[in-house]
């Protein structure tokens, strides 16, 4: 029986009239007697009688006609809820997670989820382990997962970062480290450990660092492995053990008081809260969740389920760090590989930084403190079996990082702009191609040029630089400052009655504390600042110095930009991690002026993480490369003798911004 028929019927009996159902319906009359004679057929009984010209409804015709309306009813509903359905109004979503994701961030993502979509059954299936999610994920037990995994290197996995994930050291408020704002790895590594097993998404985020970073777990003298959260808890809270955990796994706990979570200096950046699908199913998960389709009427509970995820994620990195692109802790690898071949090949890396430069502390200091290059060094691919050696070679200016670059004893240098335009010259006067160096990205950025200064002693007459006539400015040679005063001297016309004298070997808590005597002093920040707030010089008037927008910038040998350019770019990846460390991080400035012992205070009057053109005298991180302040510098300085070579660089083939889109894309 069809529920056409039982239509026919009802319209039928309703008017009871074969002429009248059908002009009602929009058929014709033999086409209703054929649905009303199959149907009786069907039935095995008739359900109308003729009364001479008029019909009229048998026993079982009237019943029809009473319960028949049901059946039309339950067609309507069922077509409705259909609809529906596929409106993304009602339906199923199976969610799969691990412990920790379960604990912390789904449940709120979930709540929301189940208050604008009531009619959508969910369900949360927990995984005890990222490789029991795997299977789940390819197997199609559950519809969308959500790991701190990424299971990168299975290819039928499609993962999407939809938010972060802060793993720290967790010790009892009682522990004698609770106290603690910032700890080492190694550090703590005589301490008691307890950890999850090895199959926990925490447990391998943590190995896989320490392989990364050349440390062993046998090298921490005891670490307890346990199965669940609760019985890790106990060992923390009644041992004095210290754990490894996500800011989900003991959220309570840590708000509560019972626990502390203390960042660890090698997880100082967050990682990411992955959604994982199978890839044959992404195109069409991800169709409708496109920012200009979310209000999609047609959308599925899986598109409804990332559309809300998505819009999660944009509020969230607006209200953290509005200015920046989140950068985030690579995932690691379901199977920590390990260098096992008997030849693998070894890159030795020698990086010149200036870790009492201020202005390029991201590019070298706090790398190297983070220990965010070896995070970010290629693994995979050519680089599978790679070993590297990271040699930092720190100096106090340019000079000598010029040197070793054109000596083909440094693969990478972090300049300041009079010593990276000097590098580059080599390129032109050197027949190797090896040893020409590649402009690949700036640090940071001082567009009023005020960040190098002129100072005197407190007891001086000089007020302006044309004072200096017949007299000496110290001044370390090949350096910004170097630069910035030899274009002041040109344009007074000063300088063939001024002389130079070279500064070396400043110490950077008495920068002019040496034997040469000089009736002025040139340096770049942090130097005379430091010398300024000692209280025994003062600054020569700015107005009278020719000051062009400055910056610091890396540069790469051709080398090293040629036959490993995935180093290059990994390099770069540090330094953009380092920079978001820097903006994020409210224990930043603290943490410098730890590590450089400078004030906190002079740290933060001369590097600010974002641009704000009220205040001067800072420098600003900043990676883009400016050319055309590059072309300002050298249209000035080349009119000063000796800088001859500075026209003969070109800027086309120095400097090279492909690896620093390989960085933002």
């Amino acid at each position: 029986m069809e529920v056409y028929q039982v239509k026919v019927f009802l319209e039928v009996a309703r008017h009871l009239s074969f002429t009248e159902a059908a002009d009602a319906l929009n058929l014709t009359q033999p086409a209703v007697s054929a649905k009303i004679k199959s149907l009786e057929t069907e039935l095995g009984t008739s359900l109308f009688y003729r009364l001479g010209r008029k019909i009229q409804l048998t026993e079982v015709g009237q019943f029809l006609l009473e319960e028949g309306p049901r059946l039309i009813e339950v067609e309507n509903q069922l077509f409705a809820k259909v609809e529906e359905i596929k409106k993304g109004k009602f339906g199923n979503l199976k969610i799969g997670c691990t412990a920790a994701i379960a604990n912390g961030w789904l449940p709120e993502v979930l709540f929301q989820y189940r208050q604008q979509y009531p009619g959508i059954q969910t369900q949360c299936v927990v995984f005890d382990s990222a490789e029991f999610l795997y299977r789940a994920i390819t197997s199609s037990q559950i519809d969308i997962g959500i790991s701190d995994i990424s299971f990168a290197e299975f290819s039928e996995i499609s993962a999407t970062p939809i938010a972060p994930i802060h793993y720290s050291l967790i010790v009892a408020a009682n522990h004698p480290l609770a106290n603690q704002t910032w700890l080492s790895l190694k550090e703590v590594q005589k301490e008691q450990w307890v950890m999850l097993n090895t199959g926990s998404p925490s447990r391998l985020v943590f190995e896989s660092r320490l392989t990364e970073l050349g440390i062993n777990v046998s090298d921490f003298a005891q670490v307890e492995t346990v199965d669940t959260l609760s019985l890790m808890r106990t060992y923390m809270m009644q041992g004095h053990y210290l754990g490894f955990a996500s800011n989900f796994e003991f959220q309570s706990e840590c708000q509560s008081g019972m626990l502390v979570a203390i960042p660890l200096q090698e997880f100082a950046l967050p990682g990411n809260v992955f959604l994982l699908l199978p890839k044959r199913l992404r195109q069409s998960a991800l169709t409708d969740s496109l920012p200009q389709n979310r209000r999609s009427r047609n959308s599925n509970p899986m598109q409804k389920f990332i559309a809300l995820v998505e819009n999660c994620q944009e509020q969230q990195q607006t209200s953290v760090c509005p200015h920046s692109t989140p950068v985030r802790l690579r995932s690691p690898n379901l199977i920590i590989r390990s260098n096992s071949l008997q030849h693998p090949e070894t890159i030795d890396l020698a990086i010149g930084i200036q870790n009492s430069t201020i202005p390029t502390v991201t590019a070298g200091l706090v790398i190297q403190r983070l220990g965010l290059l070896e995070h970010f060094l290629p693994k995979e691919g050519r680089y599978s079996s790679t070993q590297y050696r990271i040699h930092w070679c720190d100096f106090l200016t340019g000079a000598p990082i010029i040197q070793g670059l054109h000596a083909g004893k440094l693969d990478i240098g972090v300049l300041g702009d009079y010593p990276l335009l000097l590098s580059a010259i080599q390129q032109n006067n050197s027949g190797s191609e090896t040893r020409q160096t590649r402009l690949v990205s700036f640090v940071s950025t001082n567009p009023d040029g005020s960040c190098n200064a002129v100072i005197v002693p407190n007891k001086s007459n000089l007020q302006s630089i044309e004072d200096l006539r017949g007299g000496v400015i110290a001044v370390p040679f090949s350096s910004s400052a170097h630069g910035m005063v030899m274009r002041s001297l040109n344009s007074a016309n000063l300088l063939n009655e001024v002389r130079l004298a070279s500064l070396e070997n400043s110490n950077i808590t008495q920068p002019f504390g040496y034997s040469i005597q000089a009736d002025g002093y040139a340096h770049f920040a942090p130097f005379h600042d430091i010398a300024y707030r000692q209280g025994k010089f003062r600054y020569l008037p700015g107005d009278s110095l020719n000051v062009l927008p400055a910056f610091h910038g890396v540069v790469a040998s051709g080398q090293l930009a040629e036959q490993y350019p995935e180093v290059v770019i990994a390099y770069l990846k540090a330094l953009s991690a380092a920079q978001y460390w820097y903006t994020i991080t409210p224990s930043a400035l603290s943490l410098i002026s730890k590590w450089t012992t400078l004030d906190a205070e002079i740290v933060s009057k001369i590097l600010s993480s974002v641009y704000n053109q009220n205040q001067s005298r800072r420098f600003f991180c900043e990676m883009t490369i400016r050319p055309d302040w590059i072309t300002q510098h050298i249209a000035q300085l080349r009119l000063v003798p000796g800088n001859e070579g500075l026209e003969t660089i070109n800027l086309d083939r120095w400097i090279q911004t492909e690896f620093l889109h390989q960085v933002q894309t």
